[in-house]
């Protein structure tokens, strides 16, 4: 069996969070499960000599602070980070509000860099940690009617791309995972939220969007338990991939993005380069 690692999930009250938690526990790892409902994490992880519940909004800085000196004082160590917790506003951009929008990216961008904040310095002073960061396809490319959960992701791409060049002299490593669609929450009413705004001009395109958004829950291909089982496998490499690609949709999903890439640099490569003084 792999070394026994401190792990700490957020958002693990449900969805993903959930069976992350539940495979770190089967691999006999030390769970920190958090969730800004403690009872409800409590609940549905059920109880463990290895789990340790804490409460965590990751909206708010202090309560990220407070979280990781619980776990110090517990334990002495944290080995593992998965920025997990996210939420999911869907909508066209000109209907999505002001405040939405503000939502989408303090839960989905900025929570993640609360905690990982928090954590680092507990990481540098180990000489050691990985921090596991749950992205999207959302993060390699833009979709209708996603601008803001795009945006958030694409946010935490560029964030985490270049926080691994700062943090690997220290022994860190991070891993970004793109998931494709799997059979998580995301899509149900407690984490899904829709614009409010109403723009006649969207009207045809919002009621389809809105069809297929409520009707594919449930019906995604991926399995969340054994993405959770990648994920351990991966954290026990000496040297984990910076990227992992989760699903073959996400594959497929990539595949089309550096084909278009690649299209695009050939497309007007003279004119680019011909622009230096």
């Amino acid at each position: 069996m792999a070394q026994k690692k401190v792990w700490l999930i957020t958002g693990a009250g449900r969805g993903l969070g959930v069976d992350i938690a539940k495979a770190a526990l089967a691999a006999g790892h030390q769970v920190v499960a958090t969730g800004r409902n403690k009872d409800k994490v409590a609940n549905v992880l059920g109880e463990s000599g290895n789990l340790l519940v804490v409460k965590l909004d990751i909206t708010k800085p202090e309560d990220a602070e407070l979280a990781v000196k619980e776990i110090v004082k517990q334990f002495g160590r944290l080995d593992v980070l998965v920025n997990n917790a996210a939420n999911f506003y869907a909508g066209f951009f000109e209907e999505l509000s002001a405040e939405q929008m503000n939502r989408q990216l303090s839960t989905s961008l900025v929570g993640p860099m609360n905690v990982t904040r928090a954590v680092l310095p507990v990481m540098r002073r180990q000489k050691s940690g990985l921090i596991i960061t749950i992205s999207s396809t959302a993060g390699l490319t833009g979709f209708e009617f996603g601008t803001a959960y795009a945006a958030s992701k694409f946010g935490l791409e560029g964030w985490m791309h270049s926080l691994q060049a700062e943090v690997e002299p220290f022994g860190i490593h991070s891993l970004v995972v793109n998931p494709g669609f799997f059979r998580t929450e995301l899509l149900t009413e407690e984490s899904t939220n829709f614009a409010t705004g109403r723009i006649n001009d969207y009207d045809e395109r919002r009621a389809q969007q809105m069809q297929f958004w409520k009707g594919y829950n449930g019906q995604q291909s991926g399995d969340p338990a054994k993405l959770a089982k990648a994920l351990i496998d991966l954290s026990n490499m000496d040297n984990p991939p910076y990227r992992f690609l989760a699903g073959a949709d996400a594959i497929e999903t990539a595949e089309k993005v550096s084909a278009t890439l690649h299209q695009q640099l050939n497309a007007y490569r003279e004119l680019s380069s011909s622009l230096a003084f």
